[in-house]
């Protein structure tokens, strides 16, 4: 990143022209210079990212979750559907994989879950477990 003044170009004496011309030039070390434009590029495609798309069921809150309790069959989609989410998790990142884990397992952390945010979604347990059952503790950052 170059600061270049409109006055040096037009030949006029840079500190009349601007005179934060140097202290800028003094404040912008050159490892600082070039990292700038990569924090920039970071900050503003960062936060036009997507969100994830969900593909699941019509209805994805902590509620169903605990209304399935009562509906084996239907708990036994949804834990399927948890087990799907941990398995695209280590598809995508053969790295960091999550251990193969029980149906119990699964169980006992959403409803964990949901009783500390009775409002969320059981998707986003599925979620939390991937990050913390792969060792990394923190969501995927594109």
């Amino acid at each position: 990143m170059r600061i270049v003044d409109a006055g040096r170009r037009s030949g006029q004496n840079e500190s009349a022209a601007n005179p934060c011309a140097d202290g800028m030039k003094k404040m912008l070390s050159k490892p600082l210079r070039l990292l700038l434009p990569c924090v920039l590029f970071a900050t503003v495609y960062g936060a036009s990212a997507a969100p994830v798309v969900i593909v699941g069921f019509d209805e994805m809150s902590c509620q169903t979750w605990v209304k399935s309790k009562d509906d084996p069959d239907q708990r036994k989609e949804l834990v399927s559907w948890i087990r799907g989410v941990l398995t695209g998790h280590n598809y995508a990142n053969q790295k960091q994989q999550v251990s193969a884990m029980s149906r119990g397992t699964v169980e006992n952390f959403v409803d964990r879950y949901c009783a500390e945010k009775p409002t969320g979604l059981f998707s986003d347990a599925a979620f939390r477990m991937s990050d913390r059952f792969s060792g990394r503790n923190d969501p995927i950052a594109k």
